[in-house]
């Protein structure tokens, strides 16, 4: 299934640069230019560009998850999250990245029934998914 999804951009791209990432994160700060492949969002199209990390589906994100390496690291950060629980996501992330971080939550949350994801939705964002996300998901009008 991870080859059907091209899964290896993500460990390509975090290859040598994910422990300082985490690191980052877990000292309450992430760099802007690694949220897309640390926290992968659902694709936007509307927009006419490609994200070479974008996740076009929710078959891809359970496919994510799935694949020991990729789904182990996202839910190490999503746990890292959790000892932030003081601090705003704009605080960590800025209010561009807190976006992403929202819409990258929102999709995995919804590809999975983790406790974990549903439980920093609540925490972060007060138990509110994506809207945006969501919508392009198709599961709300």
């Amino acid at each position: 299934m991870s080859g059907e999804y091209d899964l290896q951009r993500f460990l390509a791209a975090q290859e040598g640069v994910y422990d300082d990432a985490l690191a980052q994160l877990r000292g309450g700060a992430m760099c802007s230019d690694q949220m897309d492949f640390i926290f992968p969002r659902l694709t936007d199209d509307r927009d006419g560009e490609t994200d070479l990390y974008a996740i076009a589906s929710l078959d891809e994100a359970r496919a994510y998850l799935a694949f020991p390496t990729l789904g182990g690291r996202y839910r190490e950060c999503v746990e890292a999250l959790s000892w932030l629980s003081d601090e705003t996501p704009a605080m960590v992330f800025g209010d561009h990245d807190a976006k992403k971080l929202h819409s990258s939550l929102t999709l995995f949350a919804e590809a999975t029934a983790e406790p974990l994801l549903r439980a920093m939705l609540t925490v972060w964002f007060d138990n509110r998914a994506d809207e945006d996300t969501m919508a392009r998901l198709d599961l709300i009008p």
